[in-house]
């Protein structure tokens, strides 16, 4: 059980504050890390992970225990739930496509979008 300073910890503007920082560090790290030379496109480690056949797939897959935990935590509801794990899904499945799933990994881009979803929940 929370106790009355937990919940108003837990629904103050600093932690609010941490949860965007640390939402804006996971979809930075997995999807925006790296810029390409001579582009102005960035590409993140899921890109990296995902030239590893199966393995690197599976691990794309771990921001999302964050996303939905960030989503129970504030109550955003089914609504938010299925698109976090829709977007995640999609990464996952056409991701596991050779060398396919690797162009689309680098243009679709999971962990930025859940993590504008909550951003803007959280706001």
């Amino acid at each position: 059980m929370i106790s009355k300073i937990g919940a108003q910890e837990e629904g103050s503007g600093d932690a609010r504050e941490r949860v965007l920082e640390r939402l804006d560090r996971i979809s930075r790290f997995y999807d925006s890390a790296f810029a390409i030379p001579g582009t102005k496109y960035r590409i993140g480690w899921d890109s990296i992970f995902g030239l590893v056949p199966g393995v690197g797939d599976v691990i794309g897959v771990a921001p999302l225990a964050y996303y939905i935990k960030v989503a129970h935590r504030y109550n955003m509801g089914t609504g938010v739930y299925l698109r976090l794990v829709a977007n995640q899904g999609v990464d996952f499945l056409l991701g596991s496509v050779p060398l396919v799933g690797d162009l689309f990994d680098w243009g679709f881009k999971a962990n930025v979008r859940n993590a504008k979803i909550l951003r803007s929940r959280l706001r």
